[in-house]
């Protein structure tokens, strides 16, 4: 079991998720992963800096923890040839350290650039697929044209290559994108425990390390972790396919205004148990998701490096699934 540590590029400026990262390493997680947003969910988060700038920074500061985007959308606001430069740099300032993780994209960041967010789910599947094989292509090597129906690549080469490409991890929804994951990526990524999305991804081939973001927040109560999650991060129990469709922080503060405390404590793992933070992963590994992403939205993020390298990193470790039949720390 790998364990994450989820820099929030919505919550957190620059310099605050560079050293965070360095922090992260310090306790022991295996990997970073970032979001790469343009807008962040809430304006009361107030942050939005670019992620690849960051994540060289990070590649500089550190020696050993994994790099991972979680996930960046190569069909709209980038072009997926400037997506394959990127994570191919990266890839060599981080000596083989970085993921490139990769979905269809939320309306909250792209519609920004002027030609619109696509409607239909299955035109921005599509796009993806037609990304997923342009950035393989680029990483082949020498000039590469790509006639697709919503991209195009004309006459380009990438010519920074590390010695292996990248792994890509698909973010999937649903059974479609699950085998996109296993046809064209290299990993899944997730932020819910179904366990239909690692049956299609494991059916249609994949054998890759299956990521999922698992929603915690630390204080030394749970009351205060709670109010910190509302203020900041109540759009996370709205579900994706709201996530997906609203055009601005604006739009997330008015869908999620009516989510409650109680709300908050059956999504998260909130306050100082451990126990109930192992609960809450639990199901994500009875899922079948072996890279757990830890989201804290504490107030405290060094209260919760703390907690986590204390009471939190073993246990999470020894976790295996329920069905298994062998034993689990959750009970």
């Amino acid at each position: 079991m790998k364990i994450g540590y989820k820099l929030s590029s919505e919550a957190f400026g620059p310099d605050e998720l560079v050293r965070q990262a360095v922090r992260a390493e310090e306790v022991g997680f295996d990997f970073v992963e970032m979001s790469d947003h343009f807008h962040p969910w809430l304006d009361e988060q107030g942050h939005s800096p670019f992620t690849w700038t960051v994540f060289g920074t990070i590649a500089a500061r550190t020696e050993r923890i994994g790099l991972a985007t979680g996930v960046t959308c190569p069909t709209v606001r980038y072009h997926p040839a400037v997506i394959a430069q990127a994570a191919a740099t990266l890839a060599l300032l981080s000596h083989g350290r970085f993921t490139l993780g990769v979905g269809s994209g939320e309306r909250l960041n792209e519609h920004v650039v002027g030609p619109g967010f696509p409607q239909s789910v299955r035109e921005r599947q599509e796009r993806l697929r037609e990304a997923l094989e342009i950035i393989r292509l680029l990483w082949q090597g020498g000039y590469q044209s790509y006639p697709g129906k919503h991209l195009r690549l004309e006459s380009a080469r990438v010519f920074d290559l590390p010695e292996q490409p990248p792994p890509i991890a698909v973010a999937a929804g649903g059974a479609a994108s699950a085998r996109l994951a296993a046809e064209l990526g290299d990993g899944l990524f997730a932020t819910e425990p179904r366990p239909r999305l690692v049956r299609h991804y494991r059916q249609a081939g994949g054998s890759g390390p299956r990521y999922a973001e698992v929603p915690v927040a630390w204080a030394p109560d749970e009351h205060t972790a709670a109010q910190a999650v509302l203020r900041t991060s109540r759009w996370f129990v709205t579900g994706w396919k709201v996530m997906s469709e609203l055009p601005n922080p604006a739009s997330f503060d008015a869908a999620s205004s009516t989510v409650r405390e109680e709300d908050v404590l059956g999504a998260f793992a909130c306050g100082p148990d451990p126990q109930r933070h192992v609960a809450v992963a639990q199901p994500y590994v009875d899922a079948g998701f072996d890279h757990l992403v830890l989201q804290n939205a504490g107030p405290d993020p060094d209260g919760f490096f703390d907690f986590y390298q204390r009471e939190l990193a073993e246990r999470l470790r020894q976790l295996t699934p329920r069905d298994s039949g062998e034993p689990s720390q959750a009970g």
